[in-house]
C-alpha cells in the first residue's frame, strides 16, 4: 500500500470555505484503477493557521503515479488554486509514504 498526504496551511476564518471546496469538488477518484480511499483532515490550530490535509491510500506506489499522470488527475486539479490562493499561507507540502505494517 502507499499513502498520499498534502498538508495544507489554511488562514483563520477560510476553514469553512476551504472545506466546502474540497467536500463540492469531483475527485476523479473513484474509478482510478488502484485508489483504495481519501480522507480529508482537520488537524490543530495555530496562531496563524490550520492545518488540514488530504489523505489518499493507493494499492501501490505504482498506482498512486499512474492517477498523477491520468487525464482523472488533471480534470480534478483543473481548476486549483483558481481564486483560492487567499485561503492557504504557502503551497501545499506533499509526503509519500509506503505502507510498512498494517494491523487491523
Amino acid at each position: 500500500m502507499y499513502i498520499a498526504m498534502n498538508r495544507f496551511k489554511v488562514a483563520p476564518g477560510a476553514e469553512t470555505e476551504f472545506e466546502e471546496l474540497w467536500m463540492s469538488r469531483d475527485s476523479h477518484l473513484k474509478d482510478v484503477p488502484g485508489f483504495v480511499e481519501f480522507h480529508l483532515l482537520r488537524g490543530p490550530q495555530k496562531d496563524d493557521h490550520v492545518l488540514y490535509s488530504s489523505h489518499t491510500i493507493w494499492a501501490d506506489r505504482a498506482a498512486f503515479e499512474g492517477w498523477t499522470k491520468s487525464e482523472a488527475f488533471r480534470a480534478a486539479h483543473r481548476n486549483a488554486g483558481g481564486g483560492t490562493r487567499s485561503l492557504y499561507l504557502g503551497h501545499p507540502e506533499f509526503e509519500g509514504f509506503e505502507v510498512i505494517q498494517t494491523v487491523k
